[in-house]
């Protein structure tokens, strides 16, 4: 056999779904402990080995050129560089000119214009 048919060939899709369930299962049980840290470690660490998973095997990204892999982590970098750059001003409740109208307040502000009319 070739060092290029076997660098093609098809993997095991049964022991990979396998392997999917089992950190499936792992992720579902992870609550139980009621540790939260771990919990939440655990829990990140699993989906992200899913997703590399799902990405390198049913996308096929594991043989494809590495420039793939390298487009998709910029693009996730860019997503995450996006989020955290925006993420402090959406989620601040108070700032020089900003005013954030939660729905309470909404609500509230919508009944004194209806009873001063």
């Amino acid at each position: 056999m070739s060092e290029e048919h076997s660098k093609h060939s098809h993997p095991n899709y049964v022991k990979i779904w396998a392997i999917l369930l089992g950190l499936l299962v792992l992720s579902v049980l992870g609550p139980t402990l009621e540790v939260r840290a771990i919990t939440l470690i655990a829990a990140f660490g699993i989906a992200i080995v899913k997703a590399l998973m799902v990405a390198g095997y049913f996308m096929h990204l594991n043989v494809e050129k590495k420039i793939v892999w390298y487009l998709l982590i910029a693009t996730i970098a860019f997503l995450a560089v996006c989020f955290f750059g925006i993420a402090p001003d959406v989620m601040n409740k108070e700032g020089a000119n900003w005013e954030k109208n939660a729905p309470e307040q909404v609500e509230h502000s919508a009944d004194k214009e209806g009873a001063h009319h």
